[in-house]
């Protein structure tokens, strides 16, 4: 027997296939610094616990499809102090921004249809798209650029008669970038003329550095009724195992769609939505001093590997992450290499390949994306064990 073509054109997901090889080093008493996957060290607050704790409950029944109606209610709430108009009717609570994402690309395409997005891309929407046979057709950016999005014309000329929407993550996963007003107004105005829907992945929204802010898509009033956002705890709020996120939109047929998706899959997990309640009613200042950790271990990470010979990268504005040129001849292999073959003191480095962070075929191949999610002092000798396993490196190229 065979199992579908659609779960063969499925990939495994370049920042988690690796992990084998994290373990087997973990077994032969290695300690692996993990700059490969978006888990922060933040803690989660305290209250997401409590809440939970506090919870009187006799019976853990199904929920509501739609999601718990105090949760709906925050996020509605938090989306207008960021200037959204939002309502509780426009929300459904998802199992993560990951179900939010496949949901959106489901009620948007159909078979063979074709979706935009800039190129390097959060990975798993080829995991996404592939099982339902939607194609991504790449709205490529350059590192030397800063990951800024070319002009319109460069965009509209990619669309063809299968487009059915332009997705983007703002701030940028793997990039960092976060796009400018006029980048956002200027995707708004080619969805309104070339009829097309926006998803607009937002988790990394709080985390803007030197200044600037992430403009978000539900603010936009001319495009509210095209406009898809996607949300989720686990970056915001450190809550990566909570597995609650949501899809959220004005257009009335896409919340039908999303019901439908909701209704399929029963409900999500009660006692996450009773925290998670928790976490949105948080004073907004709560983000102040979490978004200055972040930028200092940016830049403690992107000042070390500046320094590094051969190595190319920009200081990211958003988000976690950076991606890095390498000089090896192929940055998956360097990752393994570095878990299998290298170790400095009884440690080592786990990075994530970005080849798969791209639909253009041979790109990326000697890059790797970098997640600044560890504290300070682990980032410092982190860096250290990455620079010595440049320079020692069989397959370096510089």
């Amino acid at each position: 027997m065979q199992t579908s073509k659609r779960i063969g054109k499925m990939q495994l997901s370049p920042i988690r296939r690796l992990i084998p090889y994290a373990n087997a080093a973990k077994k032969r008493g290695i300690k692996v610094f993990h700059l490969n996957i978006g888990q922060p060290d933040i803690e989660t607050p305290k209250v997401f616990m409590k809440a939970i704790k506090e919870a009187e409950i006799d019976v853990l029944a199904y929920a509501d499809s739609r999601g718990w109606d105090p949760l709906r209610q925050s996020m509605a709430d938090y989306y207008k102090r960021i200037g959204g108009d939002f309502e509780l009717e426009d929300f459904i609570i998802t199992n993560g921004g990951s179900e939010a994402l496949q949901w959106a690309f489901v009620i948007t395409c159909d078979i063979d249809d074709e979706i935009l997005v800039p190129e390097p891309f959060y990975t798993n929407y080829n995991s996404f798209t592939a099982p339902f046979t939607v194609s991504i057709t790449p709205i490529t950016t350059q590192a030397d650029k800063g990951f800024a999005l070319p002009d319109e014309a460069s965009i509209v000329e990619l669309i063809t008669d299968r487009t059915r929407c332009i997705a983007l993550s703002n701030p940028g996963n793997p990039t960092g970038v976060v796009y400018t007003r006029e980048e956002v107004e200027m995707i708004a105005k080619i969805a309104k003329e070339h009829d097309l829907f926006i998803i607009a992945d937002e988790v990394y929204r709080e985390f803007c550095y030197d200044g600037k802010e992430a403009v978000s898509f539900a603010t936009l009033e001319d495009v509210k009724d095209r406009v898809i956002i996607v949300d989720s705890v686990s970056k915001r709020f450190s809550a990566c195992g909570a597995r609650i996120g949501c899809i959220a939109s004005k257009n009335k047929d896409v919340m039908l769609g999303a019901l439908k998706m909701a209704q399929g899959r029963l409900s999500s997990p009660t006692l996450e939505m009773i925290g998670a309640k928790a976490l949105y009613d948080l004073d907004p200042n709560y983000f102040d001093p979490i978004r200055e950790r972040y930028q200092r271990r940016r830049d403690v990470m992107i000042d070390a590997m500046e320094k590094m010979d051969g190595v190319m990268i920009k200081r990211p504005a958003g988000a976690f992450y950076a991606i890095a040129s390498l000089p090896v001849d192929n940055a998956e292999k360097f990752a393994i290499w570095m878990l299998s073959e290298f170790e400095q003191d009884g440690k080592t480095v786990m990075v994530a390949p970005v080849e798969n962070f791209y639909a253009s075929k041979n790109m990326g191949l000697n890059e790797a994306r970098l997640a600044y999610v560890l504290k300070e002092e682990d980032l410092h000798e982190a860096m250290k064990i990455l620079d010595a396993g440049l320079k020692a490196y069989p397959g370096r190229t510089i």
